[in-house]
């Protein structure tokens, strides 16, 4: 061990200097954290960016790697925060000793939108030349540093004055006429109701939550006040929901699905169905706009899809529910509906059987991967890969392209099922799901006689998407009308966004309007001619 210094101010120099090696590890520490995490940031993007790319690339791999996504998507956030937070440590930590810290190679970041307003700061500019003193400045250009920021929400009442005004001649009183309220006792303008409707229905967010926090801002409103409004509103919007009802039943081709949903029910809650209705053309490249229609039911009896189809003919894409059975009896009339059964649906359960990285999680306890499984996996992913690259084509195209690509594949799964399910027990998994398909062969294969006819009843499944995610924020329908009411909602909402309209502005403009337009013109409010109103408007 060095011997110490003997006098104070040598031990005042060797104090000194060991604070400024203590400084310098200090910093290279910080700066080697912040390097260690800027890496694991990169590990953590790079593999997302692989993932997405692989689940573009391999369909069967898209709902094995769903859950996967999301589980990256939030470990990325996490370690970009970790590096940033490093970073800057190890930045204070540099300038204690004077060296530059490491400079983490961020994301590009993409121009700000230009419909966003932009306000100018300009800031002061010298008077005089600073090197020489002078007063003879010129111009030369400028430099503009953007920074998005965010204004809390601000909320205002506007008064409408109506002044009262007397004729000396005949005394008589005369006052202008009271402006239009959406709803009665119109206390709340547009904006606010579709917000109000957009949150509960379209973000999942109860009406108790969101009173919850209007207080917080300062607006103390009731539950039951809120309350009365959505009712109100459902009943202005009624004939719009009637035009949107009409263009998806003159559909020759729907999509059908449905989902269960918790009602309350005496302290308790009992299971009832939202059911969906979609009319998609753009899949074979049809000009009508995409629109839903939602219907609630206390259950997911047959007798309510028929009560939903009376009269309507065509062709409908749907699962295997018993259900639906009524629709396709000869005798229906005016005829039977045609079935046409969803290849997703019978991919998934072959999927399940096997499914690799399911099994690897479950260890040693779980059932062995079924090669028939995954060889009709396989198959079956030819055909997506043949959907995938006629989309949007008419439908004469998609037809021929069916009949020599598509055909062949169908013919040589179906010799292969046949085969390989007379060798097995009706009891062995993979049998069941051989089942499935084979008994419903027809329905299958009903899509290489018809180029309007889609593979997968996708189009019904994402409609119900934000009821199955909203099931956990709002837990259940408080009644059988609450129900019908949030079917109702559903079907504007999810129609709006079809056709790709923020449905909160649209809302708005229609509570704004609706009550000034007479009834011949009320299909102008439809979120597809408001969404080419909107354009040709800008577009002047």
């Amino acid at each position: 061990m060095d011997a110490l210094p003997d006098t104070v101010d040598a031990l005042r120099a060797a104090l000194v200097e060991a604070r400024v090696r203590a400084a310098a590890a200090e910093a290279e520490v910080a700066q080697v954290r912040a390097e260690r995490s800027d890496d694991q940031a990169l590990i953590a993007t790079l593999t997302l960016r692989i993932e997405k790319l692989q689940r573009d690339l391999y369909g069967q791999r898209s709902e094995r790697t769903a859950r996967l996504l999301d589980q990256l998507e939030f470990q990325l956030e996490e370690v970009e925060a970790d590096a940033s937070e490093d970073e800057l440590a190890a930045e204070v930590a540099a300038k204690a000793t004077g060296k530059t810290g490491v400079l983490r190679k961020k994301p590009a970041r993409k121009p700000f939108p230009d419909h966003l307003p932009r306000e100018r700061i300009v800031v002061p500019a010298p008077i005089v030349c600073p090197c020489c003193g002078s007063d003879k400045l010129c111009k030369l250009g400028e430099t503009v540093t953007e920074t998005l920021e965010s204004i809390p929400r601000q909320w205002k009442v506007i008064q409408t004055v109506r002044e009262k005004f007397a004729c000396r001649a005949c005394e008589t009183i005369s006052q202008p006429p009271a402006p239009f309220h959406v709803t009665p006792r119109g206390w709340a303008g547009p904006s606010l109701l579709a917000m109000v409707l957009f949150e509960k229905f379209g973000q999942h967010q109860p009406l108790n939550r969101q009173a919850e926090r209007f207080a917080r801002e300062g607006v103390p409103l009731s539950l039951s006040t809120l309350a009365d409004q959505v009712g109100a509103v459902a009943a202005v919007l009624m004939p719009l929901h009637a035009l949107i009802a009409a263009h998806v039943m003159a559909a020759e081709r729907l999509h059908g699905d449905d989902t269960p949903v918790p009602v309350l029910a005496k302290g308790k809650t009992d299971t009832g169905r939202l059911w969906v209705y979609v009319r998609d053309d753009r899949p074979f490249g049809g000009q009508a706009p995409p629109a839903a229609l939602f219907h609630y039911s206390r259950d997911r009896a047959g007798e309510h899809p028929k009560a939903h189809l009376t009269g309507w003919t065509g062709v409908l894409q749907a699962d295997a529910y018993a259900g639906y059975n009524r629709l396709y009896e000869a005798e229906r009339r005016p005829k039977p509906v045609l079935d046409c059964l969803c290849w997703s649906h019978a991919r998934r359960k072959f999927f399940e059987l096997a499914d690799i990285a399911t099994t690897a999680k479950r260890g040693k306890t779980a059932p062995p991967i079924s090669p028939l499984a995954l060889e009709a996996v396989k198959r079956i992913d030819q055909l997506f890969d043949i959907e995938r690259a006629i989309a949007g084509h008419s439908a004469a195209h998609r037809l021929t392209i069916r009949t020599e690509l598509s055909k062949p594949v169908v013919e040589e799964l179906e010799t292969w099922l046949r085969t390989h399910r007379a060798t097995m027990s009706k009891h062995a998994p993979v049998a069941k799901a051989m089942d499935y398909m084979l008994t419903r062969w027809d329905g299958f294969t009903r899509f290489l006689s018809d180029g309007h006819i889609c593979l997968t009843n996708n189009a019904a499944e994402r409609a119900l998407r934000g009821v199955a995610l909203g099931r956990r924020s709002w837990m259940f329908a408080g009644s059988d009308r609450g129900g019908r009411r949030a079917a109702f909602m559903y079907g504007l909402i999810t129609t709006a966004k079809l056709n790709d309209v923020d449905p909160q502005a649209w809302l708005a403009d229609v509570l704004a309007r609706i009550a000034d337009l007479p009834q011949h013109r009320l299909h102008e409010l439809l979120p597809w001619n408001w969404k080419a109103a909107r354009q040709l408007k800008k577009a002047a």
